[in-house]
């Protein structure tokens, strides 16, 4: 979500189970696929921008400056900084690509088969236009990249309109990364009831993620919200053991805040958890890193917020 700064920990998620590192950009495995994919197929010409756009809060050094979108730093040079693809915006002659989506769709179907036909291993979700006449996005799980319409280039970074000094690739992602909250299986989730429980917000969140716990202190000074705990281990196996000794526990949402907030760990327990159903969800969802907060707009946020502007977002909502 844009102009929004958070924290997270981060983890990749490989045929259900949990990874043992806190440590994995997946932007940055998905460039690596695409650039060997590219040395494998020599009749495509690929152009790399000099950084990679990693998913917002998928970082994997957990500091501080990690950052969900950076379409304030955009604004802040009149050049593209260096891995973003800056772009004037086209003359209104009626003959523009004005908004994703707005080609043709039998072509946009062509430029995707192409894509598949040179990088057979990479699964392309859907390809769109952009504003800029002949350039086309293609959505890789929660990644995107650019290309032509031959796929004979592709080009990776943020797409910056130069006039209004707008991240167009940030703005992309946030829009594609929306959910629908009603249809997230809550009845799957712990939840914790504060003040009115008015606003509702939905958090996959590991046991064992720093960046989780500071959320939850930071929650600690919010009033009428409703939280609901999508348990998410995916950082370490005893992570996979907590989950299930708070589902299990006789009050799941006291033993999860004890955990979290006050440091006491939840007393060994045993039942039948949903925390595969909740790994299948995070995939579907393409969730890459905890905390991950989804809001009751639909808006997604990869990393634990500041309060102020926590309290600015439940603000916003209706």
């Amino acid at each position: 979500m844009a102009g929004l700064a958070a924290w997270s920990c981060a983890g990749l998620i490989l045929a259900g189970q949990a990874c043992a590192q806190e440590a994995a950009a997946s932007a940055q495995d998905a460039a690596a696929s695409l650039q060997g994919a590219a040395a494998s197929a020599p009749a495509a010409s690929v152009a790399a921008a000099a950084g990679a756009a990693a998913e917002p809060g998928s970082a994997a050094q957990p500091a501080p400056s990690a950052q969900v979108s950076s379409s304030d730093q955009a604004s802040s040079s009149a050049q593209a900084e260096p891995g973003r693809l800056a772009m004037s915006s086209p003359p209104s002659d009626g003959n523009a690509e004005s908004m994703p989506g707005s080609q043709g769709q039998g072509q946009l179907d062509a430029i995707k088969k192409r894509f598949e036909q040179r990088y057979p291993e990479i699964q392309a979700t859907a390809v769109a236009a952009t504003p800029f006449p002949g350039l086309y996005e293609v959505q890789i799980g929660a990644n995107l990249v650019y290309t032509d319409a031959k796929v004979d280039y592709l080009l990776q970074g943020s797409l910056i309109d130069a006039q209004s000094r707008t991240d167009l690739t940030s703005a992309r992602l946030a829009k594609l990364s929306e959910v629908a909250f009603d249809t997230l299986p809550l009845n799957l989730a712990v939840k914790q009831v504060r003040g009115n429980g008015a606003r509702k917000m939905a958090v996959f969140e590991d046991p064992n993620c720093g960046f989780c716990k500071r959320l939850h202190h930071t929650l600690e000074s919010v009033d009428n919200v409703t939280v609901y705990t999508f348990l998410f281990p995916i950082l370490t196996p005893d992570s996979v053991v907590k989950a299930r000794d708070v589902w299990c526990a006789k009050d799941p949402a006291a033993v999860w805040k004890s955990w979290m907030v006050d440091g006491k760990k939840p007393p060994s327990a045993q039942c039948d958890t949903p925390v595969e159903q909740v790994l299948a969800l995070g995939r579907k969802l393409m969730v890459q890193g905890t905390p991950a907060i989804i809001f009751s707009d639909g808006t997604r946020v990869s990393g634990a917020l500041p309060l102020r502007e926590l309290q600015q977002k439940l603000a916003s909502l209706k």
